[in-house]
């Protein structure tokens, strides 16, 4: 997966945007002012923080060490640093990347999960 096919994912769920609050060099996913996705595109190796289910994050991180680990500079219980630089299946990529909005969704107040689900 390249920056860009990254920064498109990202954007593509609903209310997703893309914001610079620590540095011009670091993008900020949200959904609705939540974190989801937290990134900088020009860094090699490419990696991606997300929000993951605690259990899963360690199951993640055992099945693919060194490319999946605890989540940088986050909570290391909910969150998990996922390099994204061809070794893992793009495929799993973008579950991580959906997974951890779900979860973010999932948090939101009732009134803004039902805003996102309409058309």
């Amino acid at each position: 997966m390249t920056p860009q096919e990254l920064r498109a994912f990202c954007l593509s769920f609903d209310a997703s945007v893309e914001d610079f609050p620590f540095n011009p060099q670091t993008s900020v996913f949200k959904v609705l002012g939540r974190l989801f996705a937290l990134t900088n595109l020009d860094a090699r190796p490419l990696t991606v923080n997300l929000k993951c289910d605690p259990e899963d994050a360690v199951r993640l991180r055992t099945e693919h060490e060194g490319l999946i680990v605890a989540g940088w500079h986050m909570n290391k219980r909910h969150w998990n640093t996922v390099t994204v630089d061809g070794e893992l299946p793009d495929r799993l990529v973008r579950e991580l990347i959906e997974d951890s909005y779900d979860l973010v969704v999932a948090g939101l107040p009732r009134a803004d999960r039902l805003r996102l689900d309409r058309p």
